[in-house]
């Protein structure tokens, strides 16, 4: 295969990248001088050696493999309360709102409508054993559902609420959702922080 062709097929492969943005993408690198297409590629090996996944909250941060990321290994960290957010992205955007300070769960992807099987990207085993020994460990008080305002995120709210509902019962902790100051239709990676902290003051 072509080099342009198969490198546009890999950049095709990004969120949202088409095949005319892909090979934009191409021709970009190919008019960049050989020391910066060297250190992106280089950037990009990094991401493997270098970035590792939390094996509590599975967030991707810089550190040691089997390490805890820093808002887990924190002792300040309110363990009483988890938060559940479906990618980095969106706890990325929480954290910045600084109206958060407890611990968090990446969920890895939203339940689809259309089907009632378990995608494999979705946690929910680590999620129940995460949950399961928070409460015995911290008193988990708290489950807060913190997924974008549209069809799929609903979905996956009811989908996390009916699984957890026998650990709920169990620890008499509480699950609660993001409440008014999304809107409908709102991607959570990209609500501004006035909007997050009014989700987050009105959970129910």
């Amino acid at each position: 295969m072509d080099p342009i062709d198969k490198l546009s097929q890999y950049f095709k492969e990004f969120p949202g990248i088409g095949e005319r943005q892909a090979k934009r993408f191409v021709y970009f690198l190919l008019h960049k001088n050989p020391s910066y297409v060297k250190e992106l590629g280089d950037s990009i090996l990094d991401l493997k050696n270098i970035i590792h996944q939390c094996p509590s909250c599975f967030l991707f941060f810089k550190g040691e493999h089997n390490q805890l990321c820093d808002v887990c290994k924190n002792p300040k960290t309110d363990k009483t309360s988890l938060l559940i957010v479906e990618k980095d992205a969106d706890y990325e955007n929480i954290k910045r709102s600084k109206n958060y300070s407890g611990m968090y769960f990446i969920l890895g992807g939203l339940a689809p409508i259309v089907t009632k099987e378990t995608p494999s990207f979705l946690r929910l085993k680590e999620l129940l054993s995460i949950i399961e020994i928070r409460s015995k460990d911290f008193n988990l008080k708290e489950v807060i559902i913190a997924l974008s305002l549209n069809p799929q995120g609903e979905n996956t709210d009811m989908y996390i609420r009916e699984k957890l509902s026998g650990l709920e019962n169990k620890y008499n902790f509480k699950i609660v959702s993001l409440g008014r100051g999304l809107s409908t239709g709102t991607e959570l990676e990209y609500s501004d922080g006035e909007t997050i902290k009014n989700a987050l003051k009105n959970r129910s």
